[in-house]
């Protein structure tokens, strides 16, 4: 099955992955997870009423029960996991992939991640052998849990006074529409905030940035302070800053700081992926933190925060991670924190735009992506060629590559989810950017 990722189950519905693979998952997953129990929550596209039958109908016959949360934020699914002790949960979602995909994203007790390593790829032999499935004779039950005022009232407490604020939200027809104005009110300018799983405007996907231009227009028109923009369920969110400029994400690690370390004082582990710019491990050592870097998707970041206890963490993905909300991302509380940072800054006579220009102090390239068979053969000719003719400062090797040298950085690595090589590099000057990312390019091309 080919649905089966590093992270989870994703892909194009019936033709990836179908509602029998979907029926064979929820019966063994109560064994797999260990749990009489398994909490569910789905999206607003189209197949999820669909998957979310067979996924249920799989977990009863196993004979265990079904708590539906209906219509959720996958971040929701999260925390409920962890706050109401459910020791299994599935959230069905394909997150910022196109209309035809869908998929199931699997949680275990403390809103732990179940990643190909570990839970789904046994579950996937399971599902492949395709043995005669009995379906117990007591059968679970199937229980409504309507708990999305428990959950706004949580993020609520996470909110400050933003009334200073003109604020512009995108919705991307996603799952944020679900909660954002019972937390934020009817204030912001919202665009796109219907729940529509056929995602007419845009795709779901902020990180592309094309997804992005009706806000940024937005944000100009309105004069805005800040953009906001969320995925198709909600675990990720972007910010578009009162230029009207996309952020890159992984700077707003460093913007995090400003409530955690500068306003809460504490000081302690922040974690980053290891794409995230120096600019943002810089800022962080001076506010007198320490920066932990790890490998690329949640599978991996919410374990290794939980590992070294950080306080938050975030990804270039725009993940991010809190130990607040039991070391999982949520997009909805890391936009709260970021509002209310942008209001102090406005009080203080300075704009969000001119934090961001303080803490990004390298010319960064942006994550480049290269359809080529030969990965593993362009990625140490790569590592050969620079390694050979500068020394280095620091040499990573748990996801690709990032290799540190005096005045610039590259991480080169897999995808894990789709079949691109992934480059990014970083260094003190445009010019001298350039010039790596053309050698760079030029090795690719001999693995076409």
């Amino acid at each position: 099955m080919s649905a089966f990722k590093a992270y989870d189950i994703r892909g194009i519905y019936n033709k990836d992955f179908n509602k029998e693979d979907v029926y064979r998952i929820g019966f063994y997953l109560p064994q797999l997870l260990h749990a009489d129990k398994i909490l569910v929550g789905r999206d607003v596209r189209v197949s999820s009423p669909e998957i979310l039958e067979a996924l249920v109908k799989g977990i009863t016959d196993a004979g265990a029960d079904v708590y539906n949360m209906g219509l959720s934020t996958t971040p929701m699914v999260y925390y409920f996991t962890a706050k109401h002790h459910f020791l299994g949960s599935v959230m069905i979602t394909a997150s910022h992939n196109p209309k035809e995909y869908n998929g199931l994203k699997v949680s275990r007790e403390n809103a732990l991640p179940v990643g190909f390593d570990t839970g789904l790829g046994e579950l996937q032999k399971q599902v492949e052998l395709r043995l005669p499935i009995t379906p117990v004779e007591n059968k679970g039950k199937v229980i409504e849990y309507n708990v999305i005022d428990e959950y706004v009232e949580f993020q609520k407490s996470f909110l400050k006074d933003i009334s200073n604020l003109d604020i512009s939200i995108d919705c991307s027809n996603g799952m944020s529409s679900l909660l954002v104005k019972d937390v934020y009110g009817d204030t912001p300018h919202y665009l796109y905030n219907i729940l529509d799983g056929t995602f007419p405007n845009h795709e779901p996907n902020p990180l592309e940035e094309e997804n992005v231009e009706d806000l940024k227009h937005l944000v100009l028109r309105q004069k805005s302070d800040v953009g906001v923009i969320f995925d198709g369920d909600a675990d990720r969110v972007m910010f578009v800053d009162d230029e009207g400029r996309f952020i890159r994400p992984d700077l707003m690690i460093a913007v995090l700081a400003e409530y955690f370390i500068k306003e809460q004082g504490r000081k302690g582990n922040v974690l980053q992926d290891i794409r995230t710019s120096k600019s943002v491990s810089e800022y962080i050592t001076k506010l007198g933190s320490n920066m932990h870097m790890w490998r690329v998707g949640r599978a991996y970041a919410a374990l290794k925060l939980r590992e070294i206890d950080g306080i938050f963490g975030g990804e270039l993905a725009g993940h991010y991670y809190f130990k607040d909300f039991y070391y999982s991302d949520s997009g909805i509380l890391a936009a709260t924190l970021i509002l209310g940072i942008v209001a102090d800054l406005k009080r203080n006579n300075k704009a969000l735009s001119t934090l961001i220009d303080e803490i990004n102090t390298y010319a960064n390239s942006g994550e480049l992506n290269y359809k080529i068979n030969q990965k593993a053969e362009a990625m140490e000719a790569i590592r050969e060629y620079f390694t050979s003719r500068e020394s280095t400062v620091a040499f990573f090797d748990f996801d690709g590559y990032r290799i540190e040298f005096n005045d610039w950085w590259f991480n080169i690595r897999p995808s894990n989810t789709e079949p691109y090589l992934r480059f990014i590099a970083e260094a003190r000057s445009e010019e001298l950017l350039a010039e790596k990312i053309a050698k760079a390019e030029e090795i690719i091309r001999k693995f076409n």
